[in-house]
């Protein structure tokens, strides 16, 4: 028997990691119980996003305008990079450490009275909205961690579903086409309910199966959509001029604030939000690790980049801002991604590839990354190296860069969060 009162947040996140046998065990019927158990039930409005890619974007542009609207917002959104805290945030601050032992502590009690287990993702998710509810927020944000039908924030039925992009990842468990994809990710859908869509490319195929939903379906370019100009939007006939560019760096940042705006719009009878919180809440908006410029010579630049989509996001933002000297990549990624896919996209805009393996569960090797670079077509020559971690790759790139050189450490989650936590970076 465990002595859940003297458990450390560490204590904590290691027992759940060793609590159910698999990492993702698809399914809702083991939250579900745990769910009623404990009477989730929330009465307050919900925002689920979900997407490939541009998640966690757009639920820190709708946490950051709600929140200069004066809600009380509760913000979930995985992964984390430097503290476990930063996944579920209230009025954007990290939960401490203290209520999430707390938390966890009554979770387990009840998970044990129904005999169930749950997965590390389930088991933050039920405790996010634990958490949210005893706060008593106004609105809740959650962001999906995987597909979106199966995944444990649908438990929570939502008052405004938003899918931000479909494209190939975690093709193991959501399907081999990106139709079969979106069926998974439609599933956040629900009848009558506003579902705000910004994948401007929808698969033929998957549109009849949207409608079928029953959901009030928004899509980007038909009922919605934005100008570069100020970011002058629209949205079925009502226009918003002169709005602050959002503070995230990248043109496709708009279409991330297009989404959040888009499902403001259809929320205003709920969420009211006055044209100063807008204005404000985009140009205040910020999150670590996207496009993130932590020097400026050389300029260093942090991308959780860690699938081909993404990828061409960052090249898109690296040509829009050219250096004179050379570029240097530190890649460190998961074994499960689609390494070579996602490095072949800055194949011809890189002068020195640095590899870095990454010491996790599902992390590549230095070897396995370097196999990648060769089926992404990058000769194995004098501009490929190879290091144990990310650390002595950074270590590197900083004593051989020069002041017009630039540095991007790109491929996953891990890879950025060892810079950030030694270069003093911290996540709000």
């Amino acid at each position: 028997m465990m002595d859940v009162r003297s458990m450390t947040l560490d204590d904590w996140l290691l027992y759940l990691e060793k609590l159910h046998p698999k990492a993702i065990d698809m399914g809702l019927e083991r939250v579900k119980k745990v769910r009623d158990a404990l009477g989730l039930m929330p009465k307050f409005p919900v925002i689920t996003v979900a997407g490939t890619n541009g998640k966690g974007s757009v639920c820190t542009i709708l946490e950051s305008i709600l929140g200069r609207a004066s809600y009380r917002v509760g913000c979930y959104t995985s992964p984390h990079l430097l503290h476990y805290g930063e996944r579920i945030r209230i009025d954007q601050r990290a939960i401490t450490d203290e209520v999430l032992c707390g938390v966890f502590a009554e979770i387990e009690s009840v998970r044990e009275s129904v005999q169930v287990t749950l997965t590390y993702f389930e088991f933050g998710t039920l405790a996010a909205m634990l958490i949210f509810v005893r706060a008593q927020v106004d609105v809740a944000i959650l962001e999906v961690g995987l597909g979106g039908r199966l995944d444990a924030v649908n438990v929570f039925d939502t008052d405004c579903a938003i899918l931000t992009s479909i494209d190939l990842d975690h093709m193991d468990y959501l399907g081999s086409t990106r139709e079969a994809i979106g069926q998974e990710k439609i599933g956040i859908f629900r009848p009558n309910k506003p579902a705000i869509c910004t994948e401007p490319d929808i698969p033929a195929g998957l549109l009849p199966k949207m409608k079928a939903t029953g959901a009030l379906l928004c899509c980007i370019n038909k009922n919605f959509g934005y100008t570069q100009d100020n970011l002058q939007w629209c949205y079925e006939g009502v226009r918003r001029y002169n709005l602050s560019l959002p503070a995230l760096k990248g043109e496709y940042q708009l279409q991330n604030a297009s989404a959040a705006l888009a499902a403001l719009e259809a929320m205003e009878g709920t969420l009211p939000v006055p044209m100063n919180a807008i204005r404000r809440g985009l140009a205040e908006a910020t999150l670590a690790g996207r496009f993130q410029i932590i020097s400026a010579r050389p300029v260093i630049i942090l991308d959780v980049a860690h699938n081909p989509a993404a990828t061409r996001k960052l090249l898109a933002n690296l040509e829009a801002m050219p250096v004179k000297g050379c570029t240097y990549a530190i890649v460190g990624m998961l074994k499960d991604k689609d390494m070579a896919g996602t490095i072949r996209v800055l194949k011809n805009n890189v002068d020195q590839w640095l590899i870095a393996g990454l010491d996790v569960a599902r992390g590549a090797t230095g070897n396995e990354i370097l196999k990648a670079l060769g089926d992404a077509g990058i000769a194995e020559q004098e501009c490929v190296r190879v290091f144990q971690n990310v650390q002595s790759a950074y270590v590197y790139a900083r004593e051989h860069a020069g002041s017009d050189d630039r540095i991007c450490v790109f491929g996953s989650f891990h890879t950025v969060s060892s810079i950030l936590k030694n270069h003093g970076g911290t996540v709000s």
